[in-house]
């Protein structure tokens, strides 16, 4: 359901409580014993630990599959409906941020919001089932009353407390007590469980069990180590076993999914014979400099045929595959646990911590390569994996696949970086950095080093940041860029406003005005935002600026950059444009309009929407007056100068062949600058140029 419905709820609800003094209270709970007719193919239960019966992280199986709650918007009255649905009178509280452990799974509801008086929770309002901008650090759980309602029966409550679940793995070096280089890839196998950190016991481990130890803790592989060293090392020390037959298949994302058992309480001798389970892992390249190992030499590998695109952090991303020279996407049909494992060892992570579905790490552009994934999990490459090949009418980029992968643990995540007023700061550390995105702390960036160039410390001359777990993510569309090319003479007397736009060759001043004309190259710009945040002007409107020649307000200096550009890059004519009105021109169907330019309205661009410029406005041209004939690239860039966050910049810029005669030109192979493969990219800016006019 959309905001405003949210809205409305919430209105009624404060009516309710203007209406009826029990809403000061707990609300008067539902005591009808039968499954609730809202509740129909539903079921609840609590999840994580530490916890007592009546608390817990709340899970909802929907269609077959578990999963959870994000608590943005969560409230004590959405807990009293959870609770009563769980068979308990009320709730007492209710927790956030993953407070028993994150889930895994789907997020089946976010920005739910309840009265607290609902029969069932599908009568609160929310974003719609499966629909989340969530991670499962957001789970949101609850502190029920430990009074069960009269006759509730518990075939719709399903209890984990009843039976131990693994919900947490690390390895603990056996030797040295000294400062050791994270992450750590060798050690003793230790799990979490209700009263503490448990050791397993070795007896029948195999490899396929270490296998999947590694892929939990981030490493794409796992290798042979000394047993013998570490069985006469356990003989001086004290061990705490709680956990004894394992055996994996080594297709399990998560040692909860593999056959174990479990030491019970009163059991006195454990692991007779037997020694702590030892694992030593193979993290990828860029893990391996972090833990002080060297980097293996290895034969060139070819360029990769999956990757990740539009993910917050390194290791999570919608799932593209290369195909026959072109990134496409790949649907979520059948999509799993399994598939998205070996698509996380083939990118150098561990195994998959969530296989995303309904294009939840944003909608991609182009092609849908694969459908229908089956994957055991020992396969190398995706492409390894039964699949389907796509038709147009089998998906669409609503349903584009995503992973979330397991990464190792290096210590970043507690680097201590502060965003203050700066205004006290006496000395900078840092200078001249340039990072590419990929880099996993701001030390690895490039940077002046141990010389700050800095003109003198202060608020003006220091660095800061605004963090956000999703971004927008603009595309042009290409085809259409191709398709309306065209030239037009435009007399000077109709060019006045564009000239002091500086929307025209800087010859243009020397021009005989109003007499003559410039030669302009015209083409339309529909730009798409198919990230997972609104593409918002990063200045507020008191500060836009009023243009009185065309009667529109600039929003942003700079919005795109056309260019055309010789073969070898020489740049020969150019042209910008002012985003003087980011709106939303047309949405998708499920998707509503959110900003219009109209009476100084709010300007952007929404997720799922496209802004179009057409080619008969002002300034959405290039002057190529002065360019001679021959053959060109067209190029065209996005929020250049990175004003606005988006979740990638390396599709910004779309590429054309072009060819102009002096009268005519021709445009083909419009793309966007990531969505070849790099052979294909280097035979583009290898282009000799068409020798006639026939575009093949």
């Amino acid at each position: 359901m959309g905001p405003v419905s949210v809205w409305q709820w919430s209105l009624w609800g404060l009516l309710l409580c203007l209406l009826c003094s029990s809403c000061l209270g707990s609300p008067t709970p539902s005591t009808a014993p039968e499954k609730r007719a809202g509740s129909q193919g539903l079921r609840f239960r609590l999840a994580g630990f530490p916890r007592k019966p009546s608390e817990g992280r709340v899970e909802i199986q929907r269609a077959g599959e578990w999963g959870t709650i994000c608590d943005d918007d969560f409230t004590l009255q959405a807990a009293h409906v959870l609770c009563r649905e769980l068979g308990f009178t009320e709730a007492t509280g209710w927790t956030h941020s993953a407070k028993y452990g994150p889930g895994t799974g789907r997020i089946w509801l976010d920005n739910l919001s309840c009265s607290g008086t609902e029969r069932s929770v599908t009568e609160c309002a929310s974003r719609g089932w499966g629909n989340s901008d969530c991670t499962h650090d957001e789970d949101a759980g609850v502190i029920c009353k430990d009074e069960r309602l009269p006759g509730f029966s518990d075939s719709n409550v399903i209890e984990v407390e009843h039976h131990l679940q693994v919900e947490e793995v690390r390895l603990r070096p056996a030797v040295g007590r000294g400062r050791r280089p994270l992450p750590v890839t060798e050690g003793l196998v230790e799990v979490r469980l209700p009263d503490g950190w448990s050791q397993v016991c070795d007896k029948g481990w195999s490899a396929h069990n270490s296998h999947v130890i590694c892929g939990m803790l981030g490493f794409p592989s796992e290798k042979r180590v000394n047993v013998g060293f570490y069985r006469l090392l356990a003989q001086r020390q004290q061990h705490s076993f709680g956990l004894h037959g394992v055996a994996c298949v080594g297709t399990e994302a998560h040692l909860s999914l593999c056959s174990l058992e479990f030491y019970r309480a009163n059991d006195t001798t454990r692991c007779p014979g037997g020694a702590p389970a030892v694992v030593s892992c193979v993290p990828s390249p860029l893990y391996a400099a972090s833990s002080g190992q060297k980097k293996q030499q290895s034969k060139p590998q070819g360029e990769a045929r999956v990757r990740l695109k539009g993910g917050a952090h390194p290791g999570e991303g919608r799932v593209e595959v290369l195909k026959a020279g072109t990134w496409g996407t790949v649907c979520d049909r059948k999509w799993d646990l399994q598939a998205a494992s070996v698509v996380c060892r083939e990118l150098g992570f561990g195994s998959a911590r969530e296989a995303l579905s309904g294009a939840r790490m944003g909608q991609g552009m182009g092609a849908i390569h694969l459908s229908e994934v089956r994957c055991s999990g020992q396969e190398l490459s995706l492409w390894k994996c039964p699949h389907k090949n796509i038709t147009a009418e089998d998906c669409s980029h609503s349903q584009d696949a995503g992973v979330r992968c397991n990464l190792p643990y290096t210590g970043v995540e507690t680097k201590e970086t502060w965003y203050w007023d700066s205004g006290n700061v006496t000395d900078v550390v840092m200078s001249g950095v340039r990072c590419t995105g990929a880099e996993l702390s701001l030390d690895q960036c490039a940077h002046h080093g141990t010389h700050v160039t800095c003109k003198r410390t202060g608020s003006r001359f220091t660095a800061g940041v605004i963090c956000s777990e999703t971004a927008s993510d603009l595309l042009l569309h290409s085809a259409l860029v191709q398709e309306t090319a065209y030239i037009e003479d435009r007399p000077l007397h109709m060019l006045y406003c564009a000239a002091e736009e500086n929307c025209l060759a800087s010859s243009a001043r020397s021009a005989n005005w109003p007499y003559g004309h410039r030669r302009l190259l015209r083409f339309s710009s529909q730009i798409h935002n198919l990230g997972r945040a609104d593409f918002r002007p990063k200045a507020g409107r008191h500060s836009w600026v009023w243009h009185e020649c065309h009667g529109h307000y600039h929003s942003m200096d700079i919005f795109t950059h056309y260019d055309i550009l010789t073969p070898n890059g020489t740049k020969v004519a150019e042209g910008h444009k002012a985003s003087f009105c980011l709106e939303d021109t047309e949405c998708q169907e499920d998707v509503s309009k959110r900003y219009e330019c109209a009476n100084f309205g709010e300007q952007g661009i929404t997720v799922g929407c496209w802004d179009l410029y057409r080619h008969d406005i002002d300034c959405q041209w290039i002057d190529i007056t002065d360019v001679k004939p021959g053959n060109y690239i067209l190029q065209v860039v996005i929020n250049p100068n990175f004003e606005v966050a988006e979740s990638d910049f390396t599709n910004n810029a779309m590429k054309c062949n072009c060819k102009y005669d002096g009268h005519r030109i021709w445009v083909h192979n419009c793309h966007i600058g990531d969505a070849f493969s790099e052979e294909a990219n280097r035979r583009f800016e290898r282009y000799p140029g068409q020798t006639s006019n026939q575009i093949i």
